[in-house]
């Protein structure tokens, strides 16, 4: 994977693969390709994949709700809880809003990556496992 090269008394990393190296570097999880996001009507239901960048208390489990014409943020809602193990890396733990689809005009079916299902009524913005 990697291979050294003397250079007039330099010492050069060669790197044989790019990719590997980011991979060595870096442990921290990217996190899933994002969830579609969904129009109801003039709303834009979309996930929040970094909450804690936001001063959310956990990366992933909101939903934010958009208005389509002003692009203002209308309301955020956390739809399951991450729990965290604090014996382990907290971005080995996130867990991600995989799916978002409209159930009907009410009504929007919320998928993470572990397979979970929870139903978002939106006009209570009340959540319930499906």
């Amino acid at each position: 994977m990697f291979r050294y090269l003397a250079l007039g008394g330099l010492l050069l990393l060669l790197l044989n693969d790019s990719a590997a190296l980011a991979g060595e570097m870096s442990k921290k999880r990217a996190g899933p390709a994002a969830a579609a996001p969904v129009t109801i009507g003039q709303v834009r239901y979309e996930a929040v994949p970094w909450g804690r960048i936001r001063e959310l208390d956990q990366n992933g489990g909101y939903i934010a709700a958009i208005d389509e014409n002003s692009g203002q943020e209308l309301w955020i809602l956390k739809v399951y809880d991450v729990r965290y193990d604090g014996d382990m890396e907290d971005d080995k733990q996130d867990l991600f809003i995989t799916r978002i689809e409209p159930k009907d005009s009410r009504t929007l079916l919320i998928e993470n990556e572990n397979g979970e299902r929870f139903i978002v009524d939106l006009p209570t913005r009340t959540v319930k496992p499906e």
